[in-house]
């Protein structure tokens, strides 16, 4: 029996993992999702200034004193799971990156984007009040989505906090060392980005691929849930 302490990405909530959560409870092991300061039941007016590392000590704080820790990370989330990760010690058992940007020290969410892109992004927090506003119908197309898990996914979202997003990672230690897999999904692109590849050559390192979107939580929850539970028994 492992924990498995699942964090979901942008806009989400701990809501996110119902399904997973389901199906690894179902095979015998503890379900810990998170909801992200300024997410979803979190999200408050001021929420904007919730900062990155404020979303480190959020999942440090769910792990707890708990052993056998499986920490699993989605999108933006990645990054301050990566960082949890390194700060749990022997207690880890497994970091699982689910299709995320991972945390590189000094570098935040934007920094590996392009110069047009970080513009864009300043664009979007500095119209909406320091938020990065949820995704529009439009974005979910060809991510292999139903119509109605759009809605949902629409309807449940909120902003997400614009400093997390430019705010650097501060990592503990090199997560090159960590035991971790990286989960890529084909819809969403068919590799995985340079850093990411990058850090596959690390002995501590292996790559899972799922044929399906961005959202494998929503979209292929049980593929996804096979993906964790090969990751407990090892």
């Amino acid at each position: 029996m492992v924990n498995f302490v699942l964090v979901p990405g942008a806009w989400l909530g701990a809501w996110a993992w119902d399904e997973v959560g389901e199906l690894l409870r179902a095979e015998g092991h503890e379900v810990y999702p998170v909801t992200l300061t300024g997410l979803a039941e979190r999200h408050q007016p001021d929420s904007a200034q919730t900062s990155q590392a404020r979303h480190v000590t959020d999942i440090v704080d769910v792990a707890g004193r708990l052993p056998e820790v499986v920490v699993v990370g989605h999108s933006y989330s990645g990054i301050p799971a990566g960082q949890a990760a390194a700060a749990i010690g022997d207690r880890l058992r497994h970091v699982v990156y689910v299709d995320s940007n991972i945390p590189l020290d000094g570098q935040s969410f934007a920094d590996g984007w392009s110069p047009e892109g970080r513009a864009w992004l300043a664009g979007q927090l500095a119209e909406s009040g320091g938020f990065w506003p949820p995704l529009t119908a439009e974005d979910y197309a060809g991510q292999d989505l139903t119509a109605v898990q759009i809605a949902t996914i629409l309807e449940r979202s909120t902003p997400h906090p614009g400093r997390a997003l430019i705010e650097p990672a501060e990592l503990t230690r090199p997560i090159a060392e960590l035991p971790s897999t990286y989960v890529k999904c084909l819809m969403d692109g068919p590799t995985p980005s340079a850093v990411v590849q990058e850090h596959l050559t690390s002995p501590h390192w292996t790559l899972a691929e799922l044929d399906t979107g961005h959202w494998p939580m929503f979209s292929r929850p049980a593929e996804l849930a096979e993906v964790l539970l090969s990751v407990a028994k090892n």
